[in-house]
């Protein structure tokens, strides 16, 4: 492709290599009958569509655009181990045994990542090696003490510290001071991993139906979900619309918020000059509040992300603040075509820890992964299933986790999470 502008360029690098077909899937017409309708295409829904399917229910997954249009399919697609928020959060909220036990589980969906991409042959280009690295001095003393209270606490030794030096093996850029290095987390192609995880429902029985926005759920012993041309009647739902759920469950408004963030790729580089940038192939973020993150795909370019909008609208000269920043890392990169830019919403909840739950006694959700949800999200969709399949031992740990709504209620939420995110801002430049 030849190097365009970012006011030129295609939406998204991930449509532009799309591997995964699925099976022809048409809207919802008229009235079906199913075990489980699942609301959402996105990872959680797929996972869940799969691991359902997998027991013998019969699966009807309704998608509001096309599968893995939301943040499923536009992330930066890293695969941690951890949660949106820190370990002293969760072991706070839930105690120190279900601490350790949720930590377990955020290892845990690492691996199923990977077990499912094996399984079901998914093209989704998995790297392992994740960088978080130190921008400021705070951020070393801040990570040492991380490690520390990992191993100590969680018996995690999964992190090796790196000096300036050692960094420099992983990122080759004067702008960190040192950071982490986690052979356990990595990187992949969010859309291809979510389509994958799609097709193999469809392989296990699951009907799919894009362009099937659920309009309303009508609770019940049977519950009804209701789209513009069809309903679905079911014995339980399984809501994971997440980021864009909408008023669609009232009782869920309120507990996260959208946030959108966005992505720029460069034109391929060649694997001399990629190499020459992360010669690891890691997934890199930084220390900073809001922060960057970025890596290589698999034809050697750099997906750089970062920036955020509470708003709804695009930051204000999104496309140079973006180039200069990843410019000021890699001054190699000055005058680097630019060949796509994206963005899409994520969902976040106040306490930024993931949110399952249940509401009455057939309606189950995950929702707010807070920027950790490419792992997260297909262990959550396996729980979901063993939930409605009557195993609630590892559902209740993370149901157990208390979620406030935002402050400000619908007026104010939104310019009060905006106002708290301009200190962060400002705390990350001193």
């Amino acid at each position: 492709m030849t190097a365009q502008t970012t006011a030129q360029a295609p939406l998204s690098y991930y449509r532009a290599s799309r591997q995964v077909d699925l099976a022809p899937a048409a809207p919802l017409r008229g009235e079906v009958k199913a075990d489980v309708c699942v609301i959402g295409g996105g990872v959680t829904g797929c996972s869940a569509a799969l691991h359902l399917a997998e027991r013998g229910y019969r699966v009807v997954l309704l998608e509001a655009g096309e599968i893995g249009h939301g943040a499923s399919g536009r992330s930066g697609g890293q695969i941690l181990p951890g949660f949106g928020t820190e370990m002293p959060v969760i072991d706070k909220a839930v105690g120190r045994d279900a601490a350790r036990r949720l930590w377990a589980m955020s290892c845990e969906a690492v691996r199923l990542t990977q077990t499912l991409i094996e399984t079901h042959a998914i093209p989704c280009d998995l790297r392992w090696g994740y960088v978080h690295a130190a921008v400021k001095p705070r951020h070393l003393s801040a990570m040492r003490e991380h490690a520390d209270y990992m191993a100590r606490t969680f018996d995690y030794h999964g992190e090796q510290w790196l000096d300036r030096e050692a960094l420099a093996a992983h990122v080759r850029t004067p702008r960190y001071l040192g950071g982490l290095y986690d052979a356990g987390g990595g990187h992949l192609h969010p859309l291809n991993y979510t389509l994958g995880l799609a097709r193999a429902a469809q392989d296990a029985g699951a009907e799919l139906h894009p362009g099937s926005r659920a309009l309303d759920v009508i609770q019940g012993d049977r519950p009804r979900v209701v789209t513009a041309a069809g309903e679905v009647r079911c014995d339980a739902v399984v809501v994971a619309g997440n980021a864009y759920l909408g008023n669609l469950v009232p009782a869920l408004t309120g507990r996260i918020m959208r946030v959108a963030n966005y992505i720029i790729a460069t034109e391929t580089l060649g694997e001399t000059r990629a190499a020459s940038l992360l010669p690891t192939d890691a997934a890199v973020s930084d220390a900073n509040f809001v922060l960057d993150y970025y890596r290589l795909s698999a034809d050697r370019r750099l997906l750089y992300g970062g920036e955020v909008s509470y708003t709804g609208r695009e930051p204000r000269g999104l496309d140079r603040r973006m180039r200069d920043k990843m410019q000021a890392l890699f001054p190699a990169l000055r005058g680097v075509g630019i060949d796509y830019r994206w963005g899409g919403d994520v969902g976040i909840t106040l306490n930024r820890a993931p949110d399952l739950g249940r509401i009455g006694h057939n309606l189950y959700y995950a929702q707010g992964y807070s920027g950790h949800g490419m792992a997260l999200a297909g262990l959550a969709g396996q729980i979901l299933a063993e939930a409605i399949g009557g195993q609630f031992e590892r559902f209740d740990d993370f149901a157990a986790i208390r979620h406030r709504h935002f402050p400000g209620g619908e007026r104010w939420r939104v310019p009060l999470l905006a106002l708290a995110t301009t200190f962060y801002r400002l705390r990350d430049r001193l």
